[in-house]
Formats: structure tokens, C-alpha cells, sequence
């Protein structure tokens, strides 16, 4: 794609999966025009249910220790997951990556038990405690 050729790009549920999650963001960078905007999805490490979770001695949702099977976490689908974000560690990304207007929001999650979804919702208002984070970051005019 040739450079400055996009206003948007979306990456919905990609960068916890990439081996170099900096040299795609790099390439989005160069194919954004100037102001362009970036929005991108990703399960939040911190989410209000690993904080539960962690102290337990569980394996973090979203996280694995294997391709081959789950271990120490809940679920029975392996995710390939490479990377895991929280809030802080996506905004710092972001920004290093040279985009500005870096907003972040939460969304609930479709790993969470269908009794436990009413809280899942509300404890979504806080984007550090959702299930999963939606990025919007601009490029500089």
C-alpha cells in the first residue's frame, strides 16, 4: 500500500496475536495519512475478573502458556495470544508509536459466564477494569 494512501485502519482482536506488534504500527503509521485515525480492539489483561483471578493462582484470561493445551486458566480454547495489553501499557504504546488523540473505552467480553454478563456491562464503564479495550489514536495533522 503506498504511503499517506488511508484514512483509517481498524484492528479489530490482531495485536495480541502479533510477533512485533511495533513494526505494525510502524507500517499503519506510514500508510495513515496525516490525521488518520487507528482503532483497535484487544482483551485487557487487567480485566476486572483476572484481578479476581490472579491472587487465586490463576493463570490470567486471555493468557496461555502453551499452544498445545490450557493450563492454570479457565476456557478450553487455545487464543494464541502473544502479547497482552492493559490500559496503561496500550496508551504507552500507542503514544511511543507516534499517534496523539490515544482514547481508550471498554467493552464487555463474550468470555464471561452468562450470569456474571449484568456486571461484566457495568464494570465495563471503567476502560482499566473492561474485558477487552477499544483504542482510538490519531496520527498528527
Amino acid at each position: 500500500m503506498a504511503t499517506s494512501s488511508v484514512d483509517f485502519v481498524i484492528m479489530s482482536e490482531v495485536i495480541e496475536h502479533l510477533v512485533d506488534p511495533d513494526g505494525t504500527l510502524d507500517e499503519v503509521r506510514r500508510i495513515l495519512v496525516p490525521g488518520g485515525l487507528l482503532l483497535l480492539s484487544t482483551p485487557n489483561m487487567a480485566a476486572w475478573f483476572n484481578r479476581l483471578l490472579l491472587p487465586l493462582g490463576v493463570q490470567p484470561v486471555f493468557t496461555e502458556v502453551s499452544l498445545r493445551g490450557i493450563y492454570g486458566r479457565p476456557g478450553t480454547e487455545v487464543v494464541g495470544h502473544l502479547r497482552v495489553f492493559t490500559h496503561r501499557a496500550l496508551v504507552g504504546l500507542l503514544r511511543a508509536s507516534g499517534f496523539t488523540e490515544v482514547t481508550i473505552t471498554g467493552a464487555p467480553g463474550k468470555v464471561v459466564p452468562g450470569p456474571l454478563r449484568f456486571l461484566d456491562r457495568i464494570l465495563c464503564r471503567k476502560a482499566s477494569l473492561a474485558s477487552n479495550l477499544l483504542a482510538s489514536a490519531r496520527l498528527p495533522c
